[in-house]
């Protein structure tokens, strides 16, 4: 082997990982010299700074420190979600032993009446003439909306018809309407909403849904906390019935705005005037309307209240509908001069003709009305929705 040959020193000096000369006896010499012995196989304890190899110590790299491990993704602790309130259990409107008192619903006129209202409509032009009105009456409930409505329907006192006129209008607009209609009952400790409308059971209240309805929440999501209703329409609850029970006004406005866009039309039924969450109502309306008995204190109150509200801004006036419930047979007033009277404070009137069905209470069953009253709703619904689309 020539003498320049050197190819082991270099060997030598990249296993030691070092740039000098080579070893001694390596350069200039013939006489054999020592092979580095191939390295032992790697051990599973770190290999220490040098390492025997044949008569030479060949210095062995130590290896780097393993880089800290990260925690996983399920290492990472999550902030625990907020807890929506428990489910509360289903409650009867109508305790067991008192529906057994209820009698059967009775017609709202008497047979006689019937058949001689429509012997003249058959021999006289008032057929076609009502039907035409119906016509006009479909068309203008059946407006499309581009954001929910809401109605608003209060009183000055208890006993006004407040409740059965929120249930005529809810009933109107659910069978006239192709969008959702809900009814809210804003008057938790008296309402009566659940009972006229039928339902069976109560759960969900306007307090509950105050701290569930969040904004990527679906329409189907929403009902689901509501009690479902003939057609189109849902109820949503003031109460389960309690005693006391109360409903404020931050959780009232946090409800009504969050429901406000999967409802084309909402008819709140308030407590009655001045309660507080009855104000906000009739404030954020688009649409108020006035319950009131067709007697004399009863058109008496109702006309002040229309003088106070003449001093607030002309849309709450312009508004706001009275509706003059006739509960007996033969009232005790001019109903028809009582209401032009209403009228001169800018206000529109309605009269809700005496219904022997709706003076009974219990369940509103409209096929059970009589004719006038169904027309009567008819109109009532269809120019609050009007006066609702005016203000934007």
């Amino acid at each position: 082997m020539p003498n320049g040959d050197n190819w082991q020193g270099d060997v030598l000096r990249d296993l030691r990982g070092a740039s000098g000369p080579p070893a001694a006896g390596t350069g200039g010499s013939s006489s054999p010299v020592p092979q580095a012995q191939p390295a032992p196989p790697a051990s599973p304890t770190p290999p220490t700074a040098t390492q025997a190899s044949g008569t030479e110590r060949i210095s062995v790299p130590t290896p780097p420190p393993a880089p800290a491990r990260t925690p996983t993704p399920t290492q990472i602790p999550t902030p625990p979600r907020p807890r929506r309130p428990s489910a509360p259990d289903s409650r009867a409107v109508v305790d067991g032993a008192l529906s057994g008192t209820a009698r059967r619903p009775q017609r709202g006129e008497p047979v006689a009446v019937r058949v001689t209202r429509a012997v003249r409509r058959i021999v006289s032009s008032s057929a076609a003439r009502e039907v035409a009105e119906l016509t006009r009456t479909a068309e203008a409930l059946q407006q499309p909306v581009t954001t929910g409505r809401q109605i608003a329907v209060t009183s000055i006192r208890g006993g006004a018809g407040k409740t059965t006129v929120a249930a005529l209008l809810g009933t109107a607009y659910a069978h006239y309407r192709q969008d959702p209609v809900l009814l809210v009952e804003a008057d938790p400790a008296l309402g009566s909403l659940p009972l006229r409308l039928g339902a069976e059971t109560l759960r969900w209240t306007t307090a509950d849904l105050a701290d569930i309805v969040e904004p990527q929440m679906s329409l189907l999501d929403v009902t689901g906390y509501l009690v479902q209703l003939p057609e189109n329409a849902w109820l949503l609850p003031g109460s389960q019935g309690q005693i006391g029970a109360m409903l404020d006004t931050s959780a009232y406005e946090r409800v009504m705005v969050a429901l406000r866009r999967y409802f084309g039309v909402t008819v709140v039924d308030c407590e009655t005037l001045p309660a507080e969450v009855a104000r906000v109502a009739l404030s954020a309306s688009q649409a108020r309307v006035l319950a009131a008995p067709a007697t004399l204190d009863g058109v008496t109150s109702t006309y002040a209240v229309l003088q106070w509200m003449q001093g607030l801004p002309r849309h709450m006036i312009d508004g706001t509908v009275v509706v003059l419930s006739s509960t007996v047979a033969r009232p005790g007033i001019d109903v028809e001069a009582a209401a032009e009277k209403l009228r001169s404070t800018g206000a529109g009137v309605h009269v809700l003709p005496y219904d022997r069905h709706l003076a009974a209470g219990g369940v509103l069953r409209t096929e059970l009305l009589a004719r006038p009253t169904r027309l009567a709703a008819a109109r009532l619904a269809a120019e609050v929705f009007q006066l609702s689309q005016k203000r934007r």
